[in-house]
């Protein structure tokens, strides 16, 4: 026996919460000198007072097998962890419990203590998703833990906001910005969810002002009508030529707007007239600029019409569209009400619809940043894994507009500018004033604004390292060596992090960027709480354990593809922990009290011996290449069809003819070998299932240390055995094939048969004369008759495996009657659902108007068929005569 004994049944709650512990007591997670270099990553920080769901799950499972991997390599490797303060997420939370608790708003407390609030339910809840990062077994060093509003990260903050003034890369101007009239905020890009809604497109008549005539535009939004203030056409637009440079009426007001022409109005779009309202579209703002047109605005930052609207002033922008397309109506102006399906925008946190709103706000220059960021990764100082994603980094830098970076919060980074009183002066300070930098004037009042949260996060990979100061994890450590992220994320964050990095460290602040893809539900649906088919992975972990959670995501990883979650999946990595804890077990129960291993010596080594070796130095050779290209996905299923298929269920029953034999040398060189493969295999495994392995590994005998700490597999002193492995693959290639055909005809294991095998080609023969004792063995063969030209025995079952047919001669075994009504019933139903699918693939419109995916399916159903009747149909015909 091992030193060492395994339960009988593998317990992840008894095993996962206590080894985490032992690695992180025992510093395990800090960086130790190495003799490769250094691996860096920070973690994107998750909200401060969020809980984790699937995707920080995939990210940091990811993020740990790419940081065991070059731990174990040897690499001196630091992952740093964090928070983000998360500006509208956190505050809309708490002003929610505000409401809840107390029928408060923010405006009661007033700024100083309702921040207060703030910190201290982020000090309430800020460790939840920190404790469940850990749950999954995240190898970050926590002494280096970091928040994006830490003294030291908002020092960096301030100090790149007052070098970007000084040198005209910030500035405040007026521009459309998503507003959210509920939150009373500006919302980054991605705080806004697109959703695809019924829509009604208004058809409005504008009269020529000289009466000669009108044009019809066509809007989904007449309330903002009183803000036009042109009408534009396509200059090539035939249609309405001669209508350029004349004027209009506005209708329900007392204005005259002029018609213009612009190429960005879609000719084919509605009636091909555009009504041009710069203060309320992205679009009419750039329309307006190049025209040199005003910009009026029409609705407030409640959502309210202005004095502007007229009559219609005061009414909310929903009843304000009633009353505007009635009064159209009645007054003969409304031509004609068109419905359609438009994606219109909501605030991602209380589900309002924005509005696209003309505002004086605080903008980063984009132009210059992103011109040196993308010649730094066009010279090659940036990878995309996929590197498709390199082209959309591209376009996005070349096509981006200014960043509007402020937030009408009070949770954040308070805008480090000071406007004076007396001289009308902004001062921008790294440090908080109490006098005006150009006046000396002590009336001044501090901008009310915070930082948008992603201005914070795009320092990330050098604000945690000490940045400005020069820290020695700073020289160190940066540039990281890898991101792990979403794909969503790749404008929003990962752009933005390489300008900043670029222009103030001079570098890009990563090597590589690894993109994942997104969660879904077993459908492809997106999950949400809303549809009923989110998954909470601490149930998944609490049921299943963190090993069969992490093992199923990375798995089933395809870089920068959506992955689909389902409960089959996690089982199936679940019973991969099972099969790996009972192979383990199976080795440590035939070990005795104080096993050494003997030396791998090739001249002694059995056949099935020289085969597992080959294939386990083949899989450690392909494991690891995959794993330095942070192809985690294929990497996983190579170990796992190792494990599973050739070690477990090959090697491991080959095994006991040594173990259960006479020979005690053979004994103990099959224990060296079945002890050499585990351990080795758990050093595989490690970086994506750490506990089950890290638990085996303490009860291997002759181990030292904590796997987390051992040196990564090398494949350099297995014996390579070409001939054995082909020898190996027919030998199980035909026990397989004898086995279907027992199971199928129920012809029970103590059962001996005979097996005829006819190859014809000589070199297939020569192989299968090597293991034909192998075969007789294993299938329980009273005779194995092999040769070229052998005719067919008559009633015989007849598997094909590659270069030779295999032939069990039925006579004595089976009822044969029985088993050919058996196989007459079968073809009928095979024979069925093929002439179905033919039917079905024959009909143009289901080919033609079904998902291609659905229509794939189906084909590849006919041809499986197709495939089983032509066996069926074989087997029948051996049974005759």
């Amino acid at each position: 026996m091992s030193e060492r004994t395994l339960s009988t049944v593998y317990d992840p709650k008894s095993v996962e919460s206590r080894i985490y512990e032992v690695w992180e007591r025992g510093g395990h997670f800090v960086p130790r000198e190495g003799t490769r270099g250094t691996f860096s990553i920070v973690m994107p920080p998750p909200n401060v007072t969020g809980v984790l769901h699937l995707g920080h799950a995939l990210d940091t499972t990811l993020q740990d097998i790419a940081t065991r991997f070059r731990r174990m390599q040897g690499y001196e490797t630091l992952w740093v962890p964090g928070t983000d303060h998360a500006g509208i997420a956190t505050q809309a939370r708490v002003e929610q419990a505000l409401r809840e608790q107390e029928g408060k708003s923010r405006y009661d407390l007033g700024r100083e203590a309702f921040v207060e609030r703030v910190w201290a339910w982020k000090e309430q809840y800020g460790g939840t998703i920190t404790s469940q990062i850990r749950s999954l077994g995240a190898s970050c060093d926590w002494s280096r833990e970091r928040f994006t509003m830490d003294p030291g990260l908002s020092r960096a903050v301030r100090e790149v906001f007052v070098r970007l003034y000084e040198e005209g890369l910030i500035y405040r101007g007026n521009r459309i910005i998503n507003w959210c009239p509920r939150c009373r905020t500006a919302l980054s890009d991605i705080e806004v969810e697109h959703i695809e809604e019924p829509g009604v497109l208004y058809h409005v008549r504008y009269p020529v002002e000289d009466g000669s005539g009108h044009l019809v535009i066509a809007t989904t939004r007449p309330e903002t009508m009183f803000a036009d203030v042109a009408v534009a056409v396509h200059p090539d637009d035939e249609r309405y030529a001669s209508f350029v440079g004349k004027t209009l009426r506005l209708p329900l007001t007392h204005r005259s707007i002029p018609v213009i022409a612009d190429s960005y109005v879609e000719r084919d779009f509605g009636t091909g007239c555009l009504k041009i309202t710069p203060a309320h579209d992205p679009n009419d703002f750039e329309v307006g600029e190049r025209h040199g047109l005003p910009a009026l605005v029409c609705m407030d930052q409640d959502g309210r019409l202005t004095d502007l609207a007229g009559r219609f002033a005061g009414l909310s922008r929903e009843e304000g569209r009633e009353r505007v397309v009635e009064a159209l109506r009645e007054e003969g102006y409304l031509v004609q009400e068109e419905p359609l399906q438009h994606a219109v925008g909501h605030c991602e946190r209380c589900g309002t619809v924005i509005e696209p709103y003309l505002s004086e706000q605080w903008f980063v220059r984009m132009e210059p940043l992103a011109r040196d960021a993308l010649e730094r990764a066009r010279r090659g100082e940036l990878r995309f894994l996929p590197d498709r994603f390199m082209k959309v980094f591209e376009q996005w830098l070349t096509n981006v507009r200014d960043w509007c970076i402020s937030r009408q919060l009070w949770w954040g980074h308070r805008i480090p500018a000071w406007y004076c009183a007396s001289c009308g002066q902004v001062s921008v300070s790294r440090d908080d004033l109490d006098h005006c930098l150009h006046c000396g004037s002590a009336d001044v009042t501090q901008d009310e604004d915070v930082l948008d949260t992603w201005f914070s996060s795009a320092l990330w990979p050098f604000s945690t390292m000490g940045w400005p100061e020069n820290t020695p994890d700073l020289a160190r450590f940066y540039p990281t060596s890898l991101l792990v992220t979403g794909y969503d994320i790749l404008f929003f964050w990962v752009a933005r992090m390489a300008f900043m990095g670029v222009h103030f460290t001079g570098r890009m602040p990563f090597q590589t960027v690894l993109l994942h893809g997104l969660l879904r539900d077993a459908k492809g649906q997106k999950m949400s709480k809303s549809k009923g088919n989110g998954i909470d992975p601490m149930d998944v972990i609490d049921k299943y354990g963190a090993d069969a959670l992490r093992f199923m995501l990375a798995s089933n990883t395809v870089l920068g593809n959506d992955l689909r979650f389902s409960w089959e999946k996690v089982e199936g990595a679940r019973n991969f922990l099972n099969k790996l804890w009972n192979a383990a077990r199976f080795v440590l129960m035939n070990l005795e009290e104080g096993f050494s291993p003997l030396p791998l010596d090739a001249q002694s080594l059995d056949l099935a011996d020289r085969f597992i070796l080959h294939r386990l130095g083949e899989t450690i050779r392909r494991v690891t290449s995959a794993l330095e290209d942070y192809d985690v996905g294929e990497a996983a299923r190579t170990v796992y069809e190792f494990t599973w298929d050739e070690f477990c269920d090959w090697y491991i029953e080959f095994a006991k003819i040594n173990l259960y034999g006479d020979n005690a040398d053979k004994k103990r060189q099959t224990q060296s070998v079945l002890l050499t493969v585990l351990s080795r295999v758990l050093g595989l495994l490690h970086p994506y299932i750490p506990f089950i392995t890290e638990e085996i590994w303490q009860a291997l005998p002759n181990t030292t240390g904590m796997l987390i700490d051992a040196a990564w597999p090398e494949a350099a002193d297995l014996p390579q055995d070409e001939a054995a492995v082909e020898q190996m693959r027919v030998a199980m290639d035909v026990i397989r094939a004898v086995r279907n055909v027992r199971s199928e005809l129920q012809i029970p294991p103590k059962t001996s048969i005979p097996i005829v095998i006819a190859c014809d080609s000589e070199r297939v023969r020569g192989v299968v004369d090597q293991v034909t004792e192998m075969i007789s063995r294993f299938c329980n063969a009273e005779r194995v008759d092999v040769g070229a030209g052998i005719e067919a025995p008559k009633q015989a079952a007849v598997q094909v495996v590659t270069g030779a047919k295999i032939y069990i001669p039925l006579a004595g075994l089976i009822d044969m009657d029985a088993e050919r009504e058996r196989l007459r019933k079968e073809a009928n139903r095979l024979k069925g659902e093929v002439e179905r699918l033919e039917k079905k693939l024959a009909n143009e419109n289901f080919v033609h108007r079904a998902p291609q995916e659905v229509v794939a399916q189906e084909r590849e159903k006919l041809a499986d068929y197709r495939a089983k009747l032509l066996t069926v149909e074989e087997r029948m015909a051996s049974l005759e005569g």
